[in-house]
């Protein structure tokens, strides 16, 4: 009993010179959380201090830029490229006119965005801003070029992307570059080096099936092996192993005629591995839904020619005008890609299942 009032008389001891040693530092707390400064570094006079105030979290539709007339409910162009070459053709364009389309782009207020990003409904495009989608069909050697020296050949399509995106960094890299046969962008052995180069800096690799098939009469077995035999051959030279190529590009834009094998361009087996695409693009003619819009289907995602040759008015400068004409059917990013923004006479256009907010204005 002895040893434990000599324990409680110690604790209380200890107690008191803790108390003291406090007060003479001068620091105290009171209920209001108010800290008193130590009397010896202000002079002897107390000076409380009074609490910050945590900052005020807003509501991102309350600084989201209405004068800006978002719109999520608008079109957005996928653009359709094959090859960058010396003379301009129906599916060729000069270096010069590529350069010359991306900076009327720039210039018109377009950015690019990543095809997985489009159909997911990732939109991350700057407030007032649209997004567009950048491909290039066939892998041909005149879109990725080494040089013997080892650097990209500028007049290429990917030295003149990644040129303009140091002169534009706001204008990113993103592109799809769809990959028929197994010669990837005609210099046999580099595969590797510029498939990973691409993923690296933002730019993706899709499907165009193995032979550039025409899908009308094909069978089952064949168009499986056309699409899963492809995008094993090109998943293996990619170092993510989790990167999946699951884009394709239907070559001619054909579909089978039996109706029986749509299912399959969209998901199918070969030699035992599933292969499932979350984007399957057609040759187009007219821009896309908003993936927020009802009528959105990525299994069907229209594209525009991007050149200026026997386009019969439906190439990307008619569009470009048409929206330059009509900028109410024009997608319009209100800079919040948690957020849909639409006025209220394009409400109805978009779907009530996403998870995502839904903000409603007035013009």
């Amino acid at each position: 009993m002895r040893k434990k009032i000599v324990l409680l008389m110690i604790i209380l001891v200890m107690a008191t010179i803790t108390i003291s040693c406090n007060k003479a530092d001068g620091i105290q707390v009171d209920s209001g959380k108010q800290e008193q400064v130590s009397q010896a570094e202000t002079g002897g006079t107390p000076v409380e201090v009074e609490e910050i105030p945590e900052p005020e979290v807003l509501d991102p539709k309350e600084i989201i830029d209405l004068s800006l007339e978002p719109n999520e409910a608008g079109k957005i162009m996928v653009l359709m490229y094959h090859n960058i070459g010396e003379e301009e053709k129906e599916w060729v364009r000069t270096p010069e006119n590529f350069k010359k389309d991306l900076l009327t782009l720039y210039e018109k207020g377009y950015r690019p965005i990543s095809l997985r990003d489009y159909v997911s409904g990732n939109i991350t495009t700057e407030e007032g801003y649209t997004p567009i989608v950048l491909t290039f069909d066939d892998g041909n050697r005149n879109n990725f070029e080494y040089l013997e020296d080892g650097t990209i050949n500028k007049d290429s399509a990917v030295g003149i992307l990644l040129d303009f995106n140091k002169e534009y960094p706001d204008f990113g890299l993103a592109a799809t570059f769809f990959i028929n046969d197994t010669v990837a962008f005609g210099q046999g052995g580099r595969e590797a080096e510029k498939f990973n180069f691409l993923i690296e800096n933002g730019m993706d690799i899709g499907n165009h099936s193995r032979t550039h098939a025409n899908f009308t009469k094909i069978s089952k077995e064949d168009l499986q092996e056309e699409i899963g035999a492809q995008a094993q051959f090109l998943e293996q030279f990619i170092h993510d192993e989790s990167y999946k190529v699951d884009t394709i590009a239907l070559p001619y834009g054909t579909r089978p005629k039996d109706d029986s094998l749509t299912s399959f361009l969209r998901q199918g087996t070969y030699n035992g591995i599933e292969y499932n695409n979350v984007a399957i693009l057609n040759v187009g003619w007219n821009p896309a839904h908003s993936p927020y819009d009802t009528r959105f289907d990525f299994e069907s995602i229209p594209r525009i020619r991007a050149s200026e040759m026997k386009v019969d008015n439906v190439g990307m400068y008619n569009y470009i005008e048409y929206f330059d004409n009509n900028p109410g059917e024009r997608f319009i990013s209100d800079g919040f890609p948690e957020i849909i923004t639409v006025p209220e006479d394009k409400a109805e256009l978009i779907s009530t299942d996403l998870e995502k907010e839904i903000y409603i204005y007035e013009k």
